[in-house]
């Protein structure tokens, strides 16, 4: 049995949500040996440098090990980490921090490119990137048309957040089944259409019933997403409430029968 194949049987047990967590790493990994070397390599901007998310993303295994920051992103930085803007040069220091935790990655080959030109930067990377046959990595909305334009596979990680965005945001409802009981003695537990867990406070005695609740926060964990959620209309919920019965005058019964009046009475 292969290690994929052991996480679907895992993931058929502890559901979606947890599935995507634990095989996208894997399959990535195994799409990443199946390519040939040159689209290992990563190009990155000074908009992904400050922007800085890069390291987290890197860290988790999801972009190719190598990366290549051009030299004039560098001089980019520095340019703005000596203007007298107080955000423009702590913005710039951080992008040079990144670059930083980036070389001290393991697994992760930090390469800066001596690469010096005319041209303008975005015109630099996006040459960089089809010299090495590259992906371009950048939040930059108009660097991202023009390589697009340029035939160069571009990785947004703005696209990245909002494919992995929560179905469901603080404060909006939704219906779901209680299945079972939560760690805690009041807790319901129920699941979304993509298995993500739903912890309704207050639900234990609504266990096998359809709820409507309203989702208060989301925690995001290394096993995967679990959202907590509270009875939209507690009441209502627990006591359903009764059609009051349309009340019938009672028939009279027992009355005696008048004799009908007769002429000359």
């Amino acid at each position: 049995m292969t290690q994929t194949e052991f996480l679907i049987i895992i993931a058929s047990i502890f559901g979606a949500s947890i599935a995507a967590n634990l095989l996208m790493p894997v399959l990535l990994r195994n799409m990443h040996k199946g390519m040939p070397a040159s689209n290992k390599k990563v190009v990155l901007d000074t908009c992904a440098l400050i922007d800085g998310r890069i390291v987290d993303i890197a860290r988790a295994g999801f972009v190719p090990s190598k990366l290549l920051i051009p030299r004039p992103v560098v001089r980019e930085l520095q340019f703005m980490a000596d203007q007298s803007d107080p955000t423009r040069r702590e913005r710039a220091r951080f992008g040079l921090d990144v670059i930083k935790e980036l070389q001290q990655l393991k697994g992760v080959d930090v390469h800066i490119l001596p690469h010096d030109s005319k041209e303008l930067v975005d015109e630099q990377l996006i040459a960089l990137a089809k010299q090495h046959g590259a992906q371009l990595y950048t939040t930059d909305y108009n660097l991202n048309k023009v390589a697009q334009v340029e035939a160069v596979t571009v990785l947004n990680v703005n696209e990245l957040a909002q494919a992995l965005r929560s179905q469901f945001l603080p404060g909006e409802t939704a219906h779901i089944k209680l299945v079972q009981a939560g760690q805690d003695a009041h807790q319901g537990v129920g699941y979304l259409d993509d298995g993500t867990m739903v912890v309704v406070e207050n639900g234990r005695k609504l266990i096998g019933k359809q709820v409507t609740v309203t989702f208060t926060r989301v925690l995001q964990t290394q096993a995967g997403k679990m959202m907590f959620a509270s009875l939209r209309d507690r009441e209502q919920n627990q006591k359903p409430t009764q059609q009051k019965q349309p009340t019938t005058k009672a028939p009279v019964t027992n009355q005696r029968r008048r004799r009908p009046f007769k002429k000359g009475e």
